[in-house]
C-alpha cells in the first residue's frame, strides 16, 4: 500500500489552507511539509496498525498484520495455525469408559459433523479429542527463537 498519495494530499490541504493567509504564510506551509512528511507516515502507520488490530479481534483465529516493506506498508492476513492433532486419550488397563448423554444445540450439530469428517474420525472420537484437549493442559513450545508484539 503505498502511503505517498496520502501524504500528498495532506501536503496540498495544508496548502490550500496557508494559501488564504497569503503568500507569507504559504511559504511557512512549503518549509514545513517537507519535515511534517515522516510526522504524517507515522501517524498513518499507526492507524494502520490500530486498525489491522481490531480486525485480528474480529478475525481470530486469523490475524491481520501491518509489515513494513521499503516505506510502506503492506497487510498480511495470516491462517490460524494448524494445531497439532490430539493425541488417543489413555484408556487405563481397568475399563476405563465412561457413558454419558450430552445435549447440544442442534446448531452445534452440522459444524461439530463436519469437522469430525474433515479429520476423518468418528463424531464420538472427535467428541472425545475436543474434551480432551480442554482436560490435558497443552504441551510447551519452545520460545527461545521465537518472538512476538508491537513496534511503535
Amino acid at each position: 500500500m503505498e502511503l505517498q498519495p496520502y501524504i500528498d494530499a495532506v501536503r496540498h490541504e495544508l496548502g490550500v489552507a496557508a494559501a488564504a493567509g497569503g503568500s507569507e504564510i504559504q511559504e511557512l506551509a512549503d518549509r514545513l511539509s517537507a519535515p511534517l512528511e515522516s510526522a504524517i507516515r507515522l501517524a498513518l502507520l499507526q492507524a494502520l496498525a490500530a486498525g489491522a488490530e481490531e480486525i485480528t479481534r474480529e478475525l481470530a483465529p486469523r490475524s491481520v498484520e501491518v509489515r513494513l516493506r521499503g516505506r510502506d506498508p503492506e497487510f498480511v492476513v495470516s491462517p490460524p495455525l494448524d494445531e497439532p492433532p490430539a493425541q488417543a486419550p489413555v484408556v487405563d488397563d481397568e475399563g476405563g469408559t465412561w457413558r454419558v448423554t450430552l445435549r447440544l444445540p442442534e446448531s452445534l450439530r452440522t459444524g461439530i459433523e463436519a469437522a469430525a469428517r474433515r479429520d476423518g474420525i468418528s463424531l464420538n472420537a472427535w467428541l472425545v479429542r475436543a474434551a480432551a484437549a480442554r482436560v490435558e493442559p497443552p504441551p510447551r513450545t519452545d520460545t527461545r527463537h521465537h518472538v512476538t508484539g508491537w513496534v511503535r
